[in-house]
């Protein structure tokens, strides 16, 4: 999300660990209408889950998986199995040194992790 800090401390570290810059551009709410790739993709996905019953993870990646277009669009699909902390709190200094660069343009929206020495 664009307004937690948490993900951007990852994000810091995950730059700074790549030595690379992340560059982020976050749809704003409501408007992942706008997103091409939903757009083209989703109604198929849905089309191959009509009238199924969920009954475990794998019929879920097996009806994803098998999911394509007239035009060649694919899925791939990975289930993550990991388990995500939950309650994790941002460092208590990384609000007021946050290295992270907003753009001059939507900088709620758009921003940068340079990797800090």
């Amino acid at each position: 999300s664009s307004r937690h800090y948490i993900f951007k401390e990852d994000l810091q570290k995950t730059a700074n660990a790549l030595g690379l810059e992340i560059r982020i551009a976050h749809y704003p709410p409501y408007t992942s209408k706008y997103n091409p790739i939903e757009h083209r993709f989703f109604p198929h996905v849905t089309r191959a889950c009509e009238g199924v019953v969920f009954d475990s993870v794998e019929t879920v990646k097996t009806l994803i998986s098998r999911t394509s277009t007239s035009k060649g669009l694919t899925t791939i699909v990975h289930i993550l199995d990991k388990i995500y902390e939950t309650g994790r709190k941002y460092a208590a200094d990384f609000k007021e040194i946050m290295p992270i660069v907003f753009d001059t343009h939507l900088p709620k929206w758009n921003y940068r992790a340079i990797p800090q020495e």
